[in-house]
């Protein structure tokens, strides 16, 4: 055999025995207190309520704890204290910023609290919701935050059954047997629609989404057709999308007889209903006024800069965080909450021409 062999056959042999063929496992509760010569319940307490423990204990297991790598597991804790200390939320889609908006204010104000945030979308189907409430609930939600005060009798049997605390965002209602923490969506298309009517404007289309499962757009067209005045409102159903926009418009531009303004009862439609006008040679506000309901971040940047009327969803986040943590620790159930909504005059709408204001 020659050298080159015999230098391969011992390099192989080294590899071979320099192998650990034990595979390293997570260090638990009880490689902590071997290590540290103590009780499983002394790590417990030095990681719970490290004040109750003498110090020369409390320096023993917290160096056995940087030595072994120890992580506490989060299902552990929640056995010895009986808290998961995570609450869930239910949102029709993450593919809109008014929930990115809700959810970022959401969680940033339930971890000042030490409360985790999971988080479910129901794409608008309440037996979806319902199904997703429950793997909430299984898991351990403490609390859980929904949208919208129309759901199935599953998922109220659900909060029958468990009690679980649960509060309904995105909408008001004072009456309600859960708790609400938003706004008045009536009163906000009301206020749209009156801004373009103060413009002079008598023909409007009112583009907005599916209705079906959505007590938001019901209460806000509800609130349109309560309003007295002198003029047409011709509602158009599309997808809450840029795509549901631009089709919108197409739709629009098709009747027989042009409105004057077009209200839109979402800004991520009515940024649709811009681009199909746009790309159709239409000028706005010049030709017409368009106005949208939300105040996302890029209203304020579309040329023209959308007039829309503002959501406090940062704040219904934070507000929803509060009440939530409060129920959840001291049984403090909340009461309902109305957050005001304020009319953003941007470059979109001007007053029809011959109207002064």
């Amino acid at each position: 055999m020659s050298t080159l062999s015999l230098e391969i056959g011992k390099w192989v042999q080294i590899q071979v025995t320099q192998k650990d063929p034990t595979p390293k496992k997570r260090a638990n509760l009880r490689d902590v207190a071997k290590a540290a010569g103590v009780s499983v319940a002394t790590v417990s307490r030095v990681l719970n309520e490290p004040g109750l423990v003498k110090k020369d204990t409390l320096d023993r297991v917290q160096k056995a704890i940087t030595e072994l790598r120890f992580v506490p597991s989060a299902a552990a804790r929640a056995i010895n204290s009986g808290r998961t200390r995570f609450v869930g939320a239910l949102v029709p889609t993450l593919d809109n910023a008014i929930f990115a908006r809700f959810l970022a204010a959401l969680e940033r104000k339930l971890s000042e609290n030490d409360l985790s945030l999971v988080v479910a979308t129901t794409e608008s189907d309440l037996e979806v919701e319902a199904k997703k409430a429950k793997g909430l609930v299984d898991i351990g939600a403490e609390g859980l935050i929904v949208t919208g005060a129309a759901h199935t009798a599953e998922f109220h049997d659900l909060l029958d059954r468990t009690m679980i605390p649960t509060i309904i965002t995105s909408y008001f209602d004072d009456a309600s047997a859960l708790p609400t923490i938003g706004y008045d969506n009536k009163a906000a298309a009301q206020l749209a629609l009156r801004h373009l009517i103060e413009l002079g404007h008598r023909q409007i289309a009112v583009v907005h989404g599916p209705v079906h499962n959505n007590d938001r757009t019901f209460a806000r067209l509800s609130g349109l057709r309560e309003i007295d005045w002198e003029g047409q409102l011709t509602t158009v159903e599309t997808e809450i999308s840029l795509r549901g926009g631009t089709e919108a418009a197409a739709r629009i531009l098709s009747y027989p007889t042009k409105p004057d303004a077009i209200l839109c009862l979402s800004d991520v439609v009515a940024l649709g209903v811009l681009f199909g006008l746009q790309s159709k040679g239409i000028s706005v506000p010049k030709e017409l006024s368009l106005m949208g309901l939300d105040d996302l971040p890029s209203s304020a940047c579309s040329v023209p800069s959308l007039t829309t009327v503002h959501l406090p969803v940062s704040r219904m986040g934070e507000r929803a965080a509060v009440a939530l943590e409060r129920w959840i620790s001291i049984q403090e159930k909340p009461k309902a909450e109305r957050l005001e909504v304020r009319l953003i005059e941007r470059g979109s709408t001007i007053p029809k021409v011959g109207h002064s204001r």
